[in-house]
């Protein structure tokens, strides 16, 4: 009970990095340990397991999809959405710099922890770093595309939408934002119910979650390393989404406004700055916490 509450904890903590603009749960899926066991869990959510549940084979359903884990997690992320979605508004609306600052402290300090379960730096891993640190800073800075209902390009954009989701330093929303379809599918067909707009997006989102699931799990246990030099490189690619001192670039899709952009600032040295550099220590420290924490867990263990 105790290690599902911690996973419903840590589903809490992939939540709320949902709810923030620009940063992926699949980063703080990452961070707190739980990224291969997620990629397997979802990986295992195939026809196998469909086969099972339709035969009443409960417990071997269970245990093939690691459901219980699932559970935790999802209850997490559902109760981070509900519960703290306004207060992180709030923060966002009053307090933007102190936010931003504490976000880029934990992201800052990720780097070096999650660089750090690289087990040998090679000439592939360093190149897999520089590729994907290369890829969060280009996506971060394209201009969006223009708006496209055409069938198989909705299924692309669930296909793309899903697998940025999963990926630590991506985020969905903003990856919908860059094909030009976030109006379209996150606000216009939502809000219609239209069902030729949702149904493409939602066979390209199921399908891409398995396929992609299965792909990252294989290469995940094939080119460890690769991989997760790759995924460190996307989370410092991402952290100029992250940067405390920048106006957003709002556009207005109907009647929801969206951040399509950044204007970067400097930081002037007033007390905001020394107090946004306290909220980054605190951040960073938090992260040494949580590593603090898992390896003790690790001991006890064994």
């Amino acid at each position: 009970m105790k290690e599902y509450l911690i996973y419903m904890l840590k589903g809490v903590a992939v939540g709320v990095a949902n709810i923030i603009p620009g940063v992926s749960g699949g980063t703080i899926a990452l961070i707190t340990g739980i990224f291969e066991r997620l990629i397997d869990s979802l990986k295992s959510l195939g026809w196998g397991a469909l086969k099972l549940l339709l035969s009443g084979k409960w417990k071997a359903f269970v245990e093939k999809t690691d459901l219980y884990f699932l559970i935790s997690l999802l209850v997490g992320i559902v109760l981070a959405i509900v519960l703290l979605a306004r207060v992180f508004d709030f923060l966002f609306s009053h307090y933007p710099v102190y936010i931003w600052s504490f976000f880029f402290g934990l992201i800052l300090a990720s780097i070096f922890y999650v660089g750090k379960t690289v087990v040998k730096w090679s000439v592939s891993a360093i190149i897999s770093f520089i590729v994907g640190t290369i890829i969060a800073l280009v996506l971060t800075f394209l201009t969006p595309a223009t708006q496209n209902s055409n069938f198989f390009y909705l299924i692309a954009c669930g296909v793309v939408a899903v697998c940025s989701m999963i990926l630590p330093g991506l985020s969905g929303s903003f990856v919908l934002l860059l094909m030009g379809n976030y109006q379209l599918v996150a606000i216009e067909a939502i809000n219609n119910r239209d069902i030729g707009i949702l149904l493409p997006v939602a066979l390209g989102a199921v399908g891409g979650l398995i396929a992609f699931s299965h792909l990252l799990s294989w290469v995940l246990k094939h080119f460890k390393d690769q991989t997760i030099a790759i995924l460190t490189g996307f989370i410092l690619g991402s952290l100029g989404v992250i940067w405390p001192w920048k106006d957003p670039v709002i556009q207005l899709f109907g009647e929801k406004e969206k951040v399509v952009g950044y204007i970067y600032n400097l930081p002037s040295m007033k007390m905001e700055f020394f107090w946004a550099l306290v909220l980054m220590i605190v951040g960073i420290l938090v992260i040494a916490l949580m590593e603090n924490s898992a390896k003790n867990v690790e001991k006890a263990k064994v």
